[in-house]
C-alpha cells in the first residue's frame, strides 16, 4: 500500500495580535490516512492538543467551534507529537498539507518547546499541487479549491479532522488527474 498522512492543524487565534505573552499554538491535530494507490480515504483522525502558552480566544472558537474547556482534556504537545509517531507512522510516512502553515507551525512548536519533530522529510504542498495541476494564478484556500475541482465540503470548515478528510479528497481528484 502507498500510504499518505493527510494533515491539518487548528491553532490559537485572536482577530488582531495575540494577548501579551500568548503565542499561537496548536490545538488540534487531524490527520487522514490515504492509500494513494486505490485511492481511497482509510480513517480520519483527530488529536486534541492541551495548549501551554495561550488561551482559546472566542474569536478561535467562532472559527473553529473549539472551546477552552474541551482543549484543556487534551494531551500535550510533545504527546500528541509521539502519537503521531507511533500510531500514524507520521515520521515514515510521506505527508500532505494545504500550503505549508502546518508543517511550520509543527516546526515553529518543536524548537520551542524542544520537542522532536514528528514528521518525515516528505512533504508535498498540495496547494501549491493543486494550482499548478489547474493553471490558477492565485492560490485557493481548501473551501474554493473543493468548488473548483466539484467536490462537497464535508463536515465543518477549520475544524482539523474534517478539513484533512476535504484536503484528502482533493489530494486524490489530483491522483484522478495524474496530477499527484
Amino acid at each position: 500500500m502507498s500510504l499518505i498522512n493527510i494533515v491539518d492543524v487548528e491553532a490559537t487565534c485572536w482577530e488582531g495580535q495575540p494577548p501579551p505573552g500568548q503565542v499561537s499554538e496548536i490545538i488540534e491535530i487531524g490527520l487522514t490516512v490515504v492509500d494513494l494507490a486505490e485511492g481511497t480515504r482509510l480513517g480520519k483522525h483527530r488529536i486534541l492538543v492541551r495548549p501551554q502558552r495561550s488561551q482559546v480566544s472566542a474569536f478561535c472558537t467562532e472559527l473553529t467551534s473549539l472551546t477552552q474547556e474541551e482543549v484543556d482534556s487534551g494531551i500535550t504537545f510533545g504527546e500528541a507529537c509521539r502519537l503521531l509517531a507511533t500510531a500514524h507512522e507520521s515520521n515514515r510516512r510521506a505527508w500532505a498539507s494545504w500550503g505549508d502553515y502546518d508543517r511550520n507551525q509543527f516546526t515553529r512548536q518543536c524548537r520551542h518547546g524542544g520537542t522532536e519533530y514528528p514528521f518525515s522529510a516528505d512533504h508535498t504542498n498540495a496547494k501549491l499541487r493543486f494550482t499548478e495541476a489547474h493553471g490558477l494564478r492565485k492560490r485557493p484556500g481548501m473551501a474554493r479549491a473543493l468548488e473548483v475541482a466539484g467536490l462537497p465540503l464535508e463536515g465543518r470548515h477549520h475544524r482539523g479532522d474534517d478539513d484533512s478528510w476535504n484536503i484528502a479528497a482533493l489530494v486524490l481528484h489530483l491522483r484522478s488527474r495524474n496530477a499527484w
